[in-house]
């Protein structure tokens, strides 16, 4: 054996028993030990999006093309859905009112949880149980919220008239009239919604330095005054993506005209979601369901394009 070889398998055996080696391997171990771990949790989001989330939008556009009951098998149809659904008379209404509960919906439900995250971070004591308060009715069942405005809503017995009369105002039909219908159904869902907004809001207005306010107290600014100068600057991006949310979660009621009104009276409560409700368990037809949830989603993704460009604004500030 020669002297370089010699020195080769020296050097080998050196780094065979070196610690510094063996340290790192075993951190690579643990490196690839970690990752792994990660990968696969990543694996099961993506599966669970594939299967419940991105399959189902694969699925709705197939069928929108399609003439298809479940029952026979499916034939296509080209534009014919869309065209079927277009020449229906709730079409129409059913946008409207969907546009009209959403600017309903965004001047109660929008101000109202803004308004109050505003006085419960004014206030001194007991915000804990104020803000218990205020999430409630979120972590109510929304079936159960909604039943039980159905009871509010009685027009015998229900809680509204009863609270109308001791006013000595008459009672009203809240849900049997076309003018008070609408504006019921998003009296439900702000209630239901108001605890998470207010939260959001909440959070968003104690990030705000203690020390402008107190400025804006050293200039005399009242209660107003420092709403309007130094909460609403300071908190506008989070109220402009609670925009953008609440237009995309609106747009979608459905569970409100379905178990309070069933669309009615006359078509006033009818929403694009309850109509396409209607059209696959209703009517069998999945095709002409599957083309109003198509539109529906390219509206909502132009929202929702919009919302993520503003929080990609408000991440990189």
């Amino acid at each position: 054996m020669t002297v370089t070889e010699q020195q080769v398998r020296r050097s080998q055996a050196q780094g065979a028993t070196d610690p510094r080696s063996t340290a790192d391997h075993g951190a690579l171990r643990r490196a690839v030990g970690r990752n792994l771990t990660a990968y696969g949790f990543l694996c099961g989001a993506l599966i669970c999006f594939a299967l419940f989330s991105w399959y189902p939008m694969v699925r709705e556009i197939v069928l929108s093309f399609q003439q298809n009951n479940f029952v026979d098998p499916g034939k296509w149809v080209g534009f014919d859905n869309f065209t079927t659904v277009f020449a229906d008379p709730a079409f129409g209404a059913a946008w409207l009112n969907t546009a009209a509960f959403s600017g309903l919906a965004l001047v109660i439900g929008y101000a109202v949880p803004f308004v109050l995250a505003v006085v419960l971070n004014e206030l001194r004591h007991a915000k804990a149980y104020l803000r218990f308060v205020v999430y409630l009715p979120v972590m109510l069942p929304p079936a159960v919220a909604v039943l039980l405005f159905k009871w509010f809503y009685d027009p015998g017995s229900g809680l509204f008239n009863q609270a109308l009369g001791v006013v000595h105002i008459p009672a009203l039909s809240w849900l049997d009239s076309r003018s008070t219908a609408l504006v019921s159904l998003v009296i439900v869902s702000t209630w239901m919604n108001l605890g998470t907004g207010t939260l959001i809001y909440l959070a968003a207005l104690q990030s705000i330095p203690g020390e402008l306010y107190e400025s804006a107290e050293l200039d005399g600014a009242g209660l107003l005054k420092r709403v309007r100068h130094v909460t609403v600057p300071q908190t506008k991006l989070i109220l402009l993506v609670m925009l953008l949310l609440q237009i995309v979660a609106t747009m979608q009621v459905f569970i409100e005209p379905y178990l309070l009104t069933g669309g009615g009276p006359e078509n006033a409560t009818v929403t694009v979601a309850y109509l396409m409700y209607q059209y696959a368990f209703n009517f069998g037809d999945f095709g002409g369901g599957s083309a109003l949830g198509l539109m529906l989603m390219v509206v909502l993704l132009v929202f929702s394009t919009i919302y993520l460009r503003v929080s990609r604004e408000e991440a990189e500030r």
